[in-house]
């Protein structure tokens, strides 16, 4: 079982499709607890649309994502913090739920884990893959960043 993770910083709208499509993502599982971005179209409803233009389906798990001190310790580079704060969101009841859920999606057909962080280093899509991915192929995807013409 394969999954794909694609972080949209940087990244236009229209390359962050294309990279979609040339993988063959049929689904994106939305991993951001707050699915809201100020980068166009990024946003849970435009984002849901300009998917399902290209046949995309979009699915958002809002307990997967990381909670606001997690998020606070990312934008530190605050690994530690970040690990932990994420640790002890996962195992919440509804995030094990989600997790669950998450797995059903990926058996299900080709899906990508996104989030906002270009580098999946500095994400936790890949702290939740290592806790919840047990036996799953990870393939990253990046998006042209936008050039700076």
């Amino acid at each position: 079982m394969k999954v794909f993770t694609i972080g949209y910083e940087g990244a236009t709208m229209d390359s962050f499709l294309g990279t979609l499509e040339r993988a063959g993502v049929g689904q994106v599982i939305d991993v951001r607890q707050l699915p809201l971005s100020r980068r166009p179209g990024f946003s849970k409803a435009p984002l849901t649309a300009a998917l399902a233009e290209r046949g995309i389906g979009y699915v958002h798990l809002k307990a997967l994502g990381t909670p606001k001190p997690g998020r606070d310790a990312a934008k530190k580079g605050d690994r530690a913090t970040l690990e932990a704060v994420y640790a002890g969101q996962l195992e919440l009841p509804e995030a094990q739920a989600q997790a669950a859920k998450m797995r059903e999606l990926i058996a299900e057909k080709p899906s990508a884990l996104l989030c906002f962080e270009r580098d999946p280093c500095m994400c936790h899509r890949t702290l939740l893959i290592a806790a919840e991915g047990e036996g799953v192929e990870v393939e990253d995807l990046f998006a042209d960043a936008i050039s700076a013409a």
